[in-house]
């Protein structure tokens, strides 16, 4: 399953909107004002389906997750030198990003590859192409590319 994940270019707050290969939307991101970065994920018929909190005063950055209304974990971007790091402490998966924070990997010991995400240049606003081979992982990678989109802008 392949997600193209596009930044609104006018909008006040963080705001996305995901489609699908064939140009369907299958999500929209509203953002939320908030103390850090607080983002609601709607589903095609604009149910509330997920949310990405950002934790605040916290040395490195962390965001919890929730998925229809249940909390599933949480996801902390580890200390590293050259290559961005971030760990959920709710499951194996981990994510590792290239070099120049372009691309990302979400990998698990259980799973073994579990998306691919990678940002397109030279586009007005934020645009990712997420390749997600279990569509049962979509909403969790799209979590991940939110809360590492949201940690970029944080400054």
């Amino acid at each position: 399953m392949r997600l193209l994940f596009k930044q609104r270019l006018f909008s006040w707050f963080d705001s996305y909107d995901i489609y699908n290969e064939d140009g369907e939307t299958l999500f929209t991101v509203e953002g939320q004002i908030s103390w850090g970065h607080c983002l609601h994920i709607l589903d095609a018929r604009g149910s509330h389906i997920g949310t990405v909190q950002e934790k605040v005063l916290t040395f490195l950055p962390k965001f919890e997750l929730y998925a229809y209304g249940e909390y599933i974990g949480s996801i902390r971007k580890e200390f590293t030198f050259f290559t961005p790091r971030f760990t959920f402490d709710s499951s194996d998966w981990e994510v590792e990003g290239s070099f120049m924070e372009w691309d990302y990997s979400i990998r698990s010991a259980s799973q073994g590859h579990v998306a691919s995400i990678s940002k397109e240049l030279f586009n007005w606003t934020d645009t990712y192409v997420i390749d997600v081979p279990d569509p049962a992982n979509a909403l969790c990678a799209l979590m991940v590319v939110l809360a590492i989109d949201a940690e970029k802008c944080r400054g």
